[in-house]
């Protein structure tokens, strides 16, 4: 039997965590709400943005919280460009291409990490990796509670940008009714792409994040966006609110695997989840009925 105490700690530390896979969720469920498609470069492109952090961090010698600041803006390009030169003309239109499409971009930026970095994991010594916070009687992670306020900020701002601006007005127009926002002058292309550089930014923050405490290789990201697709599916496809609860909850369920079964079957209760919202509610916590 496990103290309260140690119990209490790892909740909260796996509720920390959580926030960081939920933020990775966002942008895969941001991605399937506007384009409709589930995007299969996810995971590489997270692997992309943490060898991001670890260049930086290695050869500008940059803080992994600071490179969000200039991490962000090129994922958001690399999104933008991707999407609207590469996957959209490439599918024609067609869902089943994209889906092929993203595949296939998928294989390929993972094995050009690769060729370039070999098959190494890479990690990033911090001051500050293996620092608590003592909040009361408790000792939690210092980089997971920075990772749980800035996935929160991230998610606020995506929030304000999706409700509060033009761009995201446009974006939920396309969402909801694509024939009708092009009918009324909305470049749903350019929409298209926006929104893919948005989720592709969301991966920036999420991987300055994670490195502090995980290592990279060129397959790291296909382990997260495993856990980001039960995410997604728990909190209801295309649901902003569900990726956040759900990675939350997702979160917490990996704690406490981990602490009373152990590391190595940590993340069985996440597939166990996974397989009991495919049975008993395939629409997620707040994904909208059929």
């Amino acid at each position: 039997m496990y103290s309260p105490l140690i119990v209490a700690e790892a909740m909260l530390n796996g509720l920390m965590l959580g926030a960081v896979y939920a933020l990775i969720a966002l942008g895969l469920t941001l991605i399937y709400g506007v384009l409709h498609i589930v995007n299969f470069a996810h995971g590489a492109l997270l692997t992309v943005a943490m060898f991001g952090v670890w260049l930086m961090f290695e050869h500008l010698g940059l803080d992994p919280y600071l490179s969000i600041l200039i991490l962000a803006p090129a994922m958001f390009a690399i999104g933008y460009a991707a999407q609207r030169f590469i996957i959209g003309p490439a599918s024609h239109g067609s869902d089943n291409s994209i889906l092929l499409i993203t595949l296939g971009l998928s294989i390929i930026i993972e094995n050009g990490l690769l060729a370039t970095f070999r098959s190494d994991t890479r990690t990033i010594d911090t001051d500050y990796a293996f620092q608590v916070v003592e909040l009361g009687p408790l000792l939690l992670s210092f980089p997971r509670v920075v990772g749980l306020f800035v996935a929160l900020a991230a998610a606020l701002a995506l929030w304000v940008i999706l409700e509060r601006t033009d761009v995201g007005r446009a974006i939920r127009a396309v969402a909801k009714e694509k024939l009708g926002a092009a009918l009324v002058g909305i470049e749903v292309g350019h929409v298209y792409a926006v929104t893919f550089a948005l989720g592709c930014a969301c991966l920036a923050v999420a991987a300055a994040l994670l490195m502090p405490v995980f290592y990279v290789s060129p397959t790291t990201g296909g382990a997260f966006v495993l856990v980001a697709f039960t995410i997604v599916v728990l909190g209801g496809m295309g649901s902003i609110v569900g990726a956040l609860v759900g990675g939350l909850l997702i979160g917490v369920v990996e704690a406490a695997c981990s602490l009373f079964f152990g590391d190595s079957l940590g993340q069985i209760g996440i597939f166990v989840i996974f397989i009991l919202v495919l049975l008993f509610r395939p629409t997620g916590l707040f994904g909208a009925r059929p």
